[in-house]
């Protein structure tokens, strides 16, 4: 903390982001470091990447630069001149002046314009709440999980600063005090309004090499015809200050989407830390067809809402499931929404605005077909009407960028394809396992779980290399079947593993339903059912063997 100089009704304490370091990055040899906003962009060729105390924190904190980027550019403007900026080594220079101009905006601790703050928020009883409020990594009733034990109550300031950031992103929804000043407040309570924005979000971006490429990666231009702009669009910190009260209008753009004030915030502090945090809600944003705005996320069709509202189509953003590795999901990062699209009717589903971005790049050949990025999905799952935060999904996807080729599908069709093989196999695999535990008579969805975990297990760090190695072969299609090859002799082994472990009650076996009467199953049986399931899931040619006639239908029901 450094003391403001100014009269009388500015001087006092001061924690200047644009200068003094708060942003955690690594760097190319894996250091950790602080950095403020000037030095992350004039290193940002040096920069690996940011790390936030939480995967939520970091994302929060990219789109909080690529706004700020977004405004000191003015842009960019269109493809010719994002170009022009991946080209120069200096891109960023100028965002140095653009700081200058406002700096004031970026102390968190200005008397009258805090960083992302409302001065003078309080409550009718002047409350001061515990820091447990913004800092996410204190899950509630679970204290033995953190090194903030039993509660976070002192912050640097530049842990506070980040977590200001978090707060606007990702705060739960729930019953939240009432400030003075807000005409929402009903007996000292504001009611759930929601999650901070980022919240309702399966968050995607782009990652480069460097932070430089990745701030570039996701720098969206406005002449992209999938989102929409206005001209007066401008970020949070060259906004009138928000008062206690809140907002129901609509983003102008990416700067002001990247910085919307979900929360309403104000820190207290003494000479050395964050002691305490004032909270409440602040602008709403309803997700429901916010495609054309939002970029960092896929989005489904709802058939709920379109019937409850008579309209459609509606679109919501597809949330992660934190179970659930990316490359399983590869088809809601690359599948164009034409391949999503049952005749005229609206596509299911839409892939992420920053992807289709990088499909313009490399479609209009600015970046070469073989050009690698990693497509990072973080996102958090919350729990109990929203009111806590339940889980994070934080993975990451390496994938050629033909992958995303607008006019070339054959490389995304077979990069689908081949998750689904795995999938199919896995089913199989699973299949297996109900068999199993059923000829023994058990119940088998705790079999069934257990091996289909087992399976993708298997499969995900050799999908991972095979996906990444695409762009390097002439036939995809040749590709694919290698994938199979290997999925068949994966899964395979892990089926021999699981009747290896059967035991002697599995192969004696007994009789069990099946659909056309009684079976006598036993593992030797469930071997065969895999065997020919395995087969057909892959086109493998032992699938053109001669069929099993121990029974005319190997689907045994649960």
């Amino acid at each position: 903390m450094t003391e403001r100089a100014g009269d009388s009704t500015t001087q006092g304490p001061s924690f200047d982001l644009t200068d003094q370091p708060w942003i955690e990055v690594l760097d190319g040899e894996g250091s950790q470091a602080q950095l403020s906003l000037r030095q992350v962009f004039t290193q940002a060729r040096k920069v690996r990447r940011i790390v936030g105390d939480l995967p939520t924190q970091e994302f929060a904190l990219l789109r909080l630069l690529l706004a700020l980027a977004h405004d000191a550019l003015d842009g960019p403007q269109d493809i010719d001149s994002w170009a022009e900026l991946w080209a120069d080594p200096d891109c960023f220079a100028g965002i140095g002046h653009y700081l200058d101009a406002h700096q004031e905006r970026f102390d968190l601790l200005h008397p009258h314009t805090p960083f992302l703050q409302s001065a003078g928020l309080r409550t009718a009883k002047d409350e001061v709440f515990s820091l447990n409020r913004i800092v996410a990594d204190v899950p509630n009733g679970e204290p033995f999980f953190t090194a903030r034990m039993p509660a976070a109550e002192r912050l640097t300031f530049a842990e506070a600063a980040r977590w200001v950031v978090h707060a606007h992103a990702y705060d739960t929804s729930g019953i939240k005090s009432g400030m003075v000043g807000d005409d929402r407040v009903k007996g000292g309570k504001v009611y759930p309004l929601g999650t901070g924005w980022a919240g309702a979000l399966g968050g995607v971006f782009v990652e480069g090499e460097t932070l430089r490429e990745t701030l570039l990666l996701n720098l969206v231009p406005a002449d992209s015809d999938h989102l929409e702009f206005a001209a007066e669009d401008r970020p949070a910190w060259r906004r009138e200050p928000c008062g206690a009260d809140g907002s129901a209008r609509t983003p102008t753009g990416l700067r002001d989407l990247y910085t919307w004030q979900t929360r309403r915030l104000r820190l207290h502090y003494d000479d050395d830390a964050v002691t305490g945090v004032v909270l409440g809600y602040g602008d709403p944003l309803a997700a429901r067809n916010m495609h054309r705005r939002e970029p960092m996320t896929a989005w489904r069709r709802s058939p709920a809402q379109e019937k409850k509202l008579r309209q459609s189509p509606i679109y919501l953003p597809r949330e992660h499931d934190p179970a659930r590795s990316a490359w399983r999901g590869i088809a809601s990062l690359v599948a164009d929404r034409s391949e999503t699209t049952q005749g005229a009717e609206a596509a299911a589903y839409l892939r992420p605005g920053i992807l289709e971005w990088v499909a313009r790049l490399v479609t209009e050949g600015v970046l070469p077909r073989d050009f690698l990025i990693r497509a990072r999905v973080i996102g958090a799952a919350y729990g109990t009407q929203q009111s806590v935060i339940d889980d994070l999904a934080d993975d990451h996807l390496a994938m050629p960028v033909v992958l995303l080729h607008q006019q070339d599908r054959m490389y995304a069709r077979q990069a689908i394809g081949a998750a689904e093989d795995a999938d199919l196999a896995v089913r199989a695999l699973g299949d297996l396992a109900t068999d199993l535990a059923r000829a023994v008579g058990s119940q088998g969805d705790g079999a069934r779980s257990a091996a289909r975990d087992l399976g993708f297990g298997a499969l995900e760090d050799p999908y991972r290399v095979w996906l990444a190695g695409l762009a390097d072969t002439d036939d995809p299609f040749e590709q694919r079947r290698v994938w199979q090859n290997t999925v068949f002799e994966t899964v395979g082994r892990l089926g021999d593993g699981l009747i290896k472990q059967s035991g002697q009650a599995a192969w004696q076996g007994r009789t069990v339903s099946a659909k056309n009467g009684t079976v006598w199953l036993n593992a030797g049986l469930a071997d065969r059912w895999f065997r020919r399931r395995l087969a057909k899931a892959l086109g493998h040619p032992a699938s053109t063997s001669e069929p099993d006639t121990s029974t005319t239908d190997p689907k045994v029901p649960a």
